[in-house]
């Protein structure tokens, strides 16, 4: 590989052997080279490879003025997340994440940290993620000796349900809420209460993460079984108007209409958990 530009001593953008443009990491790496240098394969700690070359360039630019250990952390668990978890992440979580774990550090030097008012229902709709963040916050406190605390374990899982979903942080910061919301809802008009070690409430809450994501995304489900909705209507009315409650709620909180596949799919998964509590 030969460097194209210097970012720090740490970090050098440069191309592989491909003629790829890539992120090299390394102590030292960058210390006294020039464009068009080689560089030493005995120096280099992580190559990123982004496909976008925009959220490149910001990778780069928040790399510039960061302590290398932030950007090695950061990278580390998002490596655990992708191989033990395998999960399938957006590459924009290497700029969204590393920023957020820089700055958290930057906050707990100056006595400052922000209460996560969302944490309990982080931990209940999210607790993969949650995990995630225990294992981050665990991270930085053994490798650091930085404490941050639990508060952040949510703010972190909140960066990988973003970049799971494909969604921008801002709509995912509503996802924990409108979660809550929504099973109130079921259980309001229902009259039920939910058995959330169920198979069927996970399914539901499965859904329903999905339903968002589409919903943020603008990727809602066409009309296309519009026979089939008419017989859920039909057959199961109540279950179906607790459909429709959620979609005004949804278009209240969102600004986004159901279609009504997305309703009648809604009111099937409802169905499934009015049936469990008969």
């Amino acid at each position: 590989m030969t460097v194209e530009k210097v970012i720090n001593n740490n970090i050098v953008s440069a191309y592989d052997e491909t003629g790829r443009e890539v992120v090299v990491m390394g102590r030292g790496i960058g210390f006294g080279v020039r464009a068009g240098a080689v560089i030493d394969n005995s120096k280099i700690e992580k190559v990123f490879r982004i496909e976008s070359q925009g959220v490149a360039e910001q990778f780069k630019e928040l790399l510039a003025n960061m302590p290398l250990e932030h950007a090695q952390i950061s990278n580390d668990i998002i490596s655990y997340a992708k191989s033990t978890l395998k999960l399938k992440l957006n590459q924009s979580i290497y700029v969204t994440l590393t920023d957020h774990i820089n700055f958290a550090i930057e906050r707990y030097q100056k006595g400052i940290n922000l209460e996560n008012a969302l944490l309990w229902e982080i931990k209940r709709f999210y607790p993969q993620e949650y995990g995630l963040g225990r294992y981050a916050i665990d991270l930085i406190r053994e490798r650091l000796h930085v404490s941050l605390p639990e508060d952040e374990a949510g703010f972190i899982a909140l960066h990988f349900v973003n970049a799971e979903y494909g969604t921008d942080i801002r709509d995912a910061l509503h996802f924990p809420n409108q979660m809550k919301d929504i099973l109130d809802i079921v259980t309001r008009e229902l009259g039920i209460r939910l058995d959330e070690g169920s198979l069927h409430y996970e399914r539901f809450i499965t859904h329903v993460k999905f339903l968002l994501q589409r919903v943020y995304r603008k990727e809602l489900l066409p009309d296309e079984e519009s026979e089939l909705a008419e017989m859920m209507k039909k057959k199961y009315p109540k279950e179906y108007a607790c459909s429709e409650k959620i979609a005004d709620y949804i278009e209240e909180a969102a600004g986004c209409r159901l279609s009504a596949e997305e309703i009648m799919y809604l009111s099937i998964h409802i169905r499934r958990i009015a049936m469990a509590e008969e």
